[in-house]
C-alpha cells in the first residue's frame, strides 16, 4: 500500500496524550528496533523527537512488517 509521505498528520515531538484515539500518521526514520520475545518496538524519529510504536505479534497484523524494520529505514506509521 502506497502513502503519500507529504500527508502525516503530527511530528513525532507533538504527539500528546490528548492525541490518544485520533487518527495520526507519522513519518521518520527507523531510530531503534527491539524484539522483547512477543513484544517489538520501533523508535519512530524525526527533527522535532522520537515516538516509541509497539507491536504485539499475536493481535497485529503489521508485526511482519515491523520486524523487518532496521535502524535508517524511512517509515510511515499510523499507530
Amino acid at each position: 500500500m502506497a502513502i503519500a509521505y507529504n500527508r502525516r498528520t503530527h511530528f513525532c515531538g507533538q504527539l500528546r496524550a490528548a492525541d490518544v484515539g485520533n487518527n495520526v500518521l507519522l513519518v521518520g526514520w527507523v531510530n531503534n528496533y527491539r524484539d522483547h520475545g512477543g513484544m517489538v518496538f520501533i523508535d519512530v524519529r524525526d527533527y522535532t523527537g522520537i515516538t516509541q510504536i509497539k507491536f504485539n505479534p499475536q493481535t497485529g497484523c503489521m508485526s511482519g512488517l515491523a520486524a523487518r524494520q532496521r535502524q535508517e529505514d524511512v517509515s510511515a506509521v499510523r499507530p
